[in-house]
């Protein structure tokens, strides 16, 4: 007989859905639960929490330590946030700055950014969070330029002087104003942040608040750009406030008590920018900003604050959640202390693989005698990004769940797949100077249409919700006609191969076969037990490494059921996905499409059998 498993106490809001058929091949799908009133603007919670809980830690960040190191919190309360927020629109508002002349953002998560953020936001001058690695890890900045050039800022913002130093001089013209948190650059003139928060706020901000509404664009978040030059999401005041709502409505836990989040998730992208830091403002929670990050030389930190301060909600992508899921095996203080009030875990970003899922319940029971529900949904920058939302505690890898209320699904049936496109308060009013890119984005009823493939979960009951499918744009087909459908079977292939897989793009279109283009975590250098200066080429066509990946892939074959799901052919790639030609995001995502289309000449050798270190499964014919 099998013992019930034990979750920590969570309630979740949507549960029930109501479905209704459209033309023939078309469904909708609404949460049962209305959605609630919501605030006009976010700065009208700023000044809620201001007057509610002023002595309250708003954000808080380690001081940073000559030599890269860090030390104490340095913390700031929600009325000193209020003052700063009020000074620094002040000054926004005298450069008669606006949607036409916004303010970009060249900075890593800090107090510095999220205080010129608040300042925008006051004064209702659009902001843009440019990604960090367009300026410090791009070589040829074409990327940070076409953010400019699209965005025409009246004023570009960076903390650290010395650091994005390289990318100004390359991209930002001479007649824009630099402001910056520290430092100096020769030869540039600039102004210094505490000149802004030094300038005496009048009723005028106060005024400029107020003339502020739904409609206001707060800021402008890039896509991607994986296939196409990026695009500049539109985000209003409405968005994220009702994207706000529906996240506690589908997750009540959050008006339970302040949330408190340690989070690494950068601000230039939805989810550490808009749904994280929007839990912690609108429900006057705290955010310790986390320098750490899910890799091997960054995990460290985020250990570090993670054995120190008690997160009541921790989020991060599945490569953090692995890391964590190991750390805790054998690090007493951290289980101790990270399990201690998490009320949930919630992952986005990929699939997360089921060993990660079984080590965290299995770390979860011993400690604390109960799970830890592992919340996830789906949603994406043009959703605010909250969208779905699992029903209950028993998750499955790829469960999304049901829509959030007030958001309207429609469902189309298309080549084999169901592809998910939103209607709601929460959708992006279009792209920023784009209105083609706008026009294409959304079909003949106002429905943004998302690209991404979902199923039910349980085709016998719709209130369990939907599950991941794929993306249909990634979706591709063999020469015998067959359609294989990527998402699943890179989902599986990444579980198969953990922890050694960061990520796998698919190849075979119109072939006779599928392949696997393998990118490996650096944990696979222990496979390769090399000296640690190893390059990575030498690891990965090291004798134990392949050996490893040979048996992944003869298992992956053995339990295949089809030319569509097997992988007849696999290699690991030595060189790392490229953020310069759009492979990556600088939170790890790998774009399947952009992969395929730079190396090209790659995946022909590969599927030609002239690619050396190709494996295929045993007993296949050379």
């Amino acid at each position: 007989m099998n013992t019930p498993v034990r979750y920590r106490p969570l309630a979740f809001g949507v549960t029930r859905a109501v479905l209704r058929e459209g033309a023939p091949g078309t469904r909708y799908l609404q949460a049962e639960t209305q959605l609630a009133p919501y605030a006009e603007r976010m700065t009208d919670r700023l000044c809620h929490w201001a007057k509610a809980a002023p002595d309250r830690t708003f954000i808080a960040r380690r001081e940073r330590l000559p030599g890269g190191g860090t030390g104490e919190w340095i913390r700031v309360s929600y009325a000193e946030a209020h003052r700063q927020a009020r000074s620094i629109g002040q000054a926004l508002l005298e450069r008669g700055l606006g949607p036409e002349r916004p303010v970009a953002i060249l900075s890593e998560n800090g107090i510095e950014h999220a205080l010129m953020a608040l300042g925008c936001l006051y004064a209702g001058v659009p902001y843009c969070p440019v990604s960090p690695p367009y300026s410090l890890v791009s070589q040829d900045f074409d990327k940070l330029r076409h953010v400019l050039d699209t965005l025409t800022p009246g004023l570009v913002f960076a903390a650290d002087a010395q650091r994005f130093e390289r990318a100004i001089r390359a991209t930002v013209p001479a007649d824009i104003e630099l402001v910056l948190g520290e430092g100096e650059i020769e030869g540039r003139p600039g102004t210094s942040l505490a000149q802004l928060a030094a300038t005496p706020a009048t009723p005028a901000i106060d005024a400029a608040m107020q003339a502020t509404g739904p409609d206001t664009i707060t800021k402008f978040l890039f896509t991607s750009g994986s296939t196409k030059l990026p695009k500049a999401v539109i985000n209003t005041h409405r968005m994220w406030c009702a994207n706000q709502q529906q996240l506690r409505q589908s997750i009540p836990a959050l008006g339970e008590e302040p949330p408190v989040l340690v989070d690494w998730l950068p601000w230039n992208h939805t989810f550490g920018g808009n749904h994280n830091v929007g839990i912690v403002l609108d429900n006057g929670g705290t955010l310790y900003i986390d320098d750490g990050k899910p890799t091997s030389t960054g995990m460290a930190e985020t250990l570090r604050n993670l054995r120190e301060i008690a997160p009541t909600i921790y989020f991060n992508v599945p490569t953090g959640f692995e890391a964590i899921a190991h750390a805790m095996e054998s690090d007493a203080v951290l289980r101790r202390n990270l399990l201690s009030r998490v009320k949930m875990f919630f992952y986005s970003g990929a699939a997360l693989a089921q060993p990660v899922w079984d080590s965290l319940h299995r770390t979860q029971e011993a400690e604390v005698g109960e799970r830890i529900v592992m919340g996830t949904g789906l949603g994406m920058t043009e959703s605010g990004p909250f969208a779905l939302y699992v029903t209950g505690p028993e998750v499955k890898s790829g469960d999304l769940g049901l829509p959030a209320a007030g958001i309207e699904i429609k469902l189309i049936d298309t080549d084999g797949k169901t592809e998910v496109r939103y209607r709601g308060p929460n959708i992006t009013p279009g792209y920023w100077r784009a209105p083609e890119a706008t026009a294409e984005a959304f079909d003949e009823e106002g429905f943004f249409c998302t690209g991404d493939a979902v199923k039910w979960i349980d085709e016998n009951n719709i209130h369990r919700g939907l599950r991941f499918d794929g993306r249909i744009a990634e979706d591709f087909k063999l020469a015998t006609g067959t359609f294989v459908s990527v998402g699943p079977l890179r989902a599986k292939i990444i579980a198969a191969g953990a922890p050694y897989v960061q990520d796998a793009v698919l190849t075979g279109i119109n072939l006779k076969e599928v392949g696997a283009l393998i990118f490996p975590t650096q944990k696979v250098r222990e496979l390769a037990g090399l000296a640690a200066d190893a390059g990575m080429r030498e690891v990965v066509e090291s004798a134990p490494v392949q050996a490893h990946f040979q048996r992944v892939l003869d298992e992956l074959a053995r339990s295949a059921t089809g030319s569509a799901n097997r992988i007849a052919r696999l290699h690991l790639e030595h060189e790392p996905p490229s953020i310069d030609r759009g492979e990556v995001t600088d939170k790890g995502s790998v774009n399947q499409r952009s992969v395929l289309k730079h190396r090209a000449d790659t995946v022909e050798a590969f599927h030609a059998g002239s690619l050396p270190f190709t494996l295929k499964p045993q007993g296949d014919k050379p």
